[in-house]
């Protein structure tokens, strides 16, 4: 993950601390791929043409709480294997909401630091475990954007997709890179909402000059009436939450698949 060298669209704020919990039976499980837990889930049936592997960087809660298993679940009902790494080494946000005394900013800064330095190692050990010809997208939640968009500054994958980022700087913009040899251009696709304190108007407006900037291929939606988190922490029983947070998984999923099938 790139260091902050550059000026910041993206930053970590209360928002990213909420959130509503949702329910259902997850069917994935969990495996360890380079050293590193990992939340694995498959597609049900067999699946026609090449193997395609969906890497799930997953907000401050990690890839093992239930919404975000149920998410990767829904990623891989559509015909991915979903791999979402544990980037907290067993000690998300999740663990210390119950604690009146915790020290969330020192745990931010903690977790942010290691994160960076250790998770680069997984993918090389996916690649490895699934292939060359395995084609391989990308998804970022809140702090896991910015490792989606770390991934899609290389040729490794050949999409990418986000939402409401909670880190994340204009370098992670410019350094996108091509993923096919007759394309000039980054498949990115990003979902935001109106008001976001985390990735407020001026700085999502900033990173479309950007993509308008290097030609990529991308596609913003942005949501009304919603809060930060709501792809992965919105509260399901609100109609508006519920088809926000259903219509960005869709929309990632299909994001995903088009650049899939173009391989």
């Amino acid at each position: 993950m790139n260091d902050v060298d550059s000026s910041l669209l993206a930053a970590p704020g209360d928002c990213c601390f909420q959130l509503v919990k949702h329910s259902g039976e997850p069917v994935g499980r969990k495996t360890t791929i380079g050293g590193f837990e990992t939340y694995i889930s498959e597609p049900l049936a067999d699946i026609a043409g090449p193997k395609k592997v969906l890497l799930y960087f997953s907000d401050l809660f990690g890839p093992f709480f239930i919404n975000a298993k149920l998410v990767q679940d829904y990623f891989a009902s559509h015909g991915f294997i979903v791999l979402g790494i544990d980037y907290f080494f067993g000690d998300s946000i999740g663990c210390h909401l119950d604690d009146p005394t915790f020290d969330r900013s020192g745990w931010i800064y903690k977790a942010r630091k290691r994160a960076k330095e250790e998770a680069p190692r997984w993918f090389p050990q996916v690649r490895t475990l699934y292939g060359p010809d395995t084609i391989y997208c990308a998804v970022g939640v809140c702090f896991g954007a910015a490792f989606a968009l770390d991934l899609a500054a290389t040729e490794d994958i050949v999409a990418a997709a986000f939402a409401h980022p909670g880190a994340a700087n204009e370098d992670h913009f410019k350094k996108l890179k091509i993923h096919f040899v007759t394309s000039s251009t980054f498949q990115g696709h990003a979902l935001t909402i109106e008001t976001d304190n985390s990735f407020p108007v001026k700085s999502r407006r900033r990173a479309e000059d950007i993509l308008i900037e290097i030609k990529a291929t991308y596609q913003i939606k942005v949501y009304s009436g919603v809060s930060h988190g709501f792809a992965t922490r919105g509260d399901p029983e609100v109609e508006n939450s519920r088809w926000a947070k259903e219509n960005s998984a869709r929309s990632m999923i299909e994001w995903c698949n088009r650049f899939s099938k173009s391989s």
